[in-house]
């Protein structure tokens, strides 16, 4: 079982080369792009199932012993977020196919959409499954160095300028990050997680501290988080419908992700909760209000990504069992509802062309299925009940209420309000542009793409499905939270016996 550990970063670098190689052959370049996030699918299941019944799954790449060589590990957290990441890519990427986008001369040559956005997918799987800290800094790497490339296809003069800050905030992030590895290795010779899950204990309590607000700064950058977060809704609504909305949906959680994991992990004790609570709260009002004031689809809903990664950092800083549970669900919920409403835009833009709410009206009547696409999304990002975004969240502030005092309190005050303005904003969104009279800019219609329609629906259905199978989600996010604060699971996968 361990062979299979590499296969999601391997098989989409393979793909990569190879459609690079067939560029002149659209077609064949887009079976093996299908082939390989499909193989990648299938092979994160199989991960996630292991890892639940049998403990995380580790491999020493090149049989170099940890912590020499690089270490890979899929424990559940990692394997249920390569799950959710993998069936999201391959929605978009046959939404991408159906759009016409890698053939389209405003967005890019048929040579370069596919290896690049293949590259993306290999730096997001290798940032989740990497065991030592400069691995998941070669995963960012890899996965921004593509994101460079997509967020400016086309090469028009608004991509261009909202790249070139994308691209200025991105190597701020990576220089902090790799100071903070540079540092961690200075102060403790290993970079390996797991050896350092015990010589980072053994520090001065100032030392300590030190390291892990340089490695939040550099991951609540990546993550956008209130102070660090205005660079996003700049930068993302700019760019094709399929790329904003891989890069919503999963950008940002892989910051999450390596906020969640150095935390429980590397520095436990919560030392830092405090101030990770009052970030949360600030980044869901804060990003809650900015959607509030938008007339455009693609930056409310930049906004609106931006204030429910509040919801999940609210679960780092509580730091209990439940919180934790609640913030992984979170995480798998808002990656698959985030992503689905880009691509909902992006049929928007494609059936009305424009995304200003200004200038849209009557799309319910016009278009019925593009209605339910909109609205079920909608409303589980509200939270309405009975769907996931519900369940997410009242997992979230039912851990706020058992760890009690007055910062949790007002964070689950905070929450809640969030919750409430993102349904007025969904509200909001509905009723300018699907249920007044049409106001369709410029006054023509296109038909809609079937595999767009039908990628954007499997999504749709993917949230429902979430929703239905919440109690077993919720087992295994309880149980891989349950592995994070023990920390032994993975310390003793990667080093048996604990050997420090």
């Amino acid at each position: 079982m361990t062979r299979l550990v590499p296969l999601p970063v391997v098989v989409p670098l393979l793909g990569a080369a190879l459609t690079l190689l067939l560029g002149g052959w659209p077609q064949v370049q887009r079976t093996v792009s299908v082939v390989a996030l499909t193989t990648n699918l299938a092979v994160s299941a199989v991960l996630l199932v292991e890892a639940y019944r049998h403990g995380p799954v580790v491999v020493q790449v090149g049989g170099w012993p940890t912590p020499v060589g690089i270490v890979l590990v899929a424990d559940q957290l990692a394997a249920l977020l390569l799950v959710v990441s993998s069936a999201v890519t391959l929605c978009v990427l046959l939404y991408s196919i159906g759009q016409g986008l890698s053939e389209t001369s405003e967005s890019a040559p048929v040579s370069i959409y596919h290896p690049t956005y293949l590259v993306l997918t290999a730096g997001v799987t290798n940032a989740f499954l990497a065991g030592d800290l400069f691995n998941l800094f070669v995963g960012f790497e890899m996965l921004l160095a593509a994101s460079f490339v997509l967020i400016t296809l086309g090469g028009t003069e608004a991509r261009i300028r909202t790249g070139s800050t994308y691209v200025m905030v991105s190597v701020l992030s990576s220089l902090i990050f790799l100071t903070a590895v540079a540092l961690v290795y200075a102060a403790t010779g290993t970079l390996n997680m797991a050896q350092l899950a015990g010589r980072l204990d053994a520090l001065p309590d100032g030392v300590r501290l030190g390291l892990q607000l340089t490695l939040l700064l550099a991951f609540g950058i990546k993550a956008a988080v209130f102070p660090v977060f205005a660079w996003l809704p700049d930068s993302y609504p700019t760019a094709p419908a399929p790329v904003t909305a891989v890069f919503a949906g999963l950008l940002t959680k892989v910051g999450v992700y390596a906020i969640i994991r150095t935390e429980t992990l590397l520095f436990p004790g919560g030392e830092v909760a405090g101030p990770l609570l009052v970030v949360a709260g600030l980044t869901m009002v804060v990003g809650v209000l900015g959607a509030v004031a938008q007339t455009d689809m693609k930056r409310l809903f930049s906004f609106t990504l931006v204030s429910h990664i509040g919801y999940m950092i609210f679960g780092v800083g509580l730091s209990t069992v439940a919180a934790l549970s609640g913030a992984i669900f979170y995480v798998v919920h808002h990656i698959t509802v985030q992503t689905t409403l880009f691509l909902v835009a992006g049929l928007v833009e494609e059936r009305a062309g424009s995304t200003d709410l200004r200038r849209l009206g009557g799309l319910a009547r016009i278009a019925p299925l593009l209605g339910v696409l909109f609205f079920v999304p909608a409303m589980n990002l509200a939270g309405i009940p009975p769907f996931s975004g519900f369940l997410g969240k009242l997992g979230l502030l039912q851990a706020g209420v058992a760890v009690g005092g007055p910062l949790a309190w007002a964070l689950v005050a905070a929450g809640t309000l969030t919750s409430l303005l993102t349904l007025y904003v969904a509200s909001r969104v509905w009723n300018i542009a699907f249920w007044r009279a049409p106001r369709l800019a410029g006054g023509s219609l296109v038909r809609l793409p079937g595999l767009m329609v039908g990628a954007t629906t499997a999504l749709v259905v993917l949230g429902l499905v979430l929703t239905l199978a919440a109690g077993p989600l919720f087992d295994v996010t309880a149980d891989a939270a349950a592995d994070l604060r023990r920390r032994t699971p993975y310390v003793e996968a990667v080093l048996p016996g604990g050997s420090p």
